[in-house]
Parts: C-alpha cells; sequence; structure tokens
C-alpha cells in the first residue's frame, strides 16, 4: 500500500522579516531602557544631575541603542576608581550594570521577538 502526501506552502519572508525586526527594535528599546534605569540606580549622586542626564539613543537600522551620560565630568566619574561615592553608588555606573544585565537584557529582546513569530 503506498500513500501520497501532498503539501502546498508559501513563503512570506518579505512580510515577515519587517514585522521581525521591528519587534528585534522594540526589544532593543526595552534592554536599553533597562540598562538605564539599572546604571542610574549605581551613578554617583550629589545633586543628582549626573544621574538625570542619562538618556537613550536608537538606531533602527542597524537594530541599535545606547545609554549615555551629558555632564562634563561623567567620563571621570565613570573612569577614575579612586573617586569616594556615596554607598551603593560607583564609578563604572554604566559598565557594571551592562555587564550585570546583559542576560536579562537578551532575555528581553529575545521575548520580544519571540512574540513577533
Amino acid at each position: 500500500m503506498k500513500t501520497t502526501v501532498s503539501v502546498r506552502s508559501s513563503w512570506r519572508g518579505m512580510i515577515a522579516i519587517p514585522a521581525i525586526r521591528a519587534s528585534a527594535m522594540q526589544g532593543v528599546i526595552a534592554g536599553t531602557e533597562h540598562l538605564r534605569q539599572a546604571s542610574r540606580a549605581v551613578a554617583p549622586i550629589e545633586e543628582g544631575t549626573l544621574e538625570r542626564s542619562a538618556q537613550t539613543t536608537y538606531n533602527p537600522g542597524n537594530l541599535e541603542g545606547a545609554v549615555s551620560y551629558n555632564t562634563p565630568y561623567a567620563v571621570k566619574q565613570h573612569e577614575d576608581l579612586t573617586l569616594r561615592h556615596d554607598a551603593g553608588r560607583t564609578a563604572k555606573y554604566l559598565e557594571n550594570p551592562l555587564n550585570g544585565e546583559r542576560a536579562k537584557i537578551i532575555a528581553l529582546i529575545a521575548a520580544a521577538i519571540k512574540r513577533a513569530l
């Protein structure tokens, strides 16, 4: 006995790819915002100017997001390990949260893509 099965399918990649990219960008935005909040929580604080200067920027074309701080002393506060800070506040206030929250950021991006699929 021989059974024949026929299957018909159509590839709709031209529809799927933009939807996946848009969802990936939403994940990048969520991950970048998560990093911004995590870094603000440990940024050195005296008057709060540095912490309030945290901002996010995005490049949807490259699926990129960035967190930056915009004060004249942001780099010095980040890089100078000899400076003293209040309890819970530290130098490397952007680098350390990025390294510590990497898995969470990746999970936020992956979850956004998964929802699109």
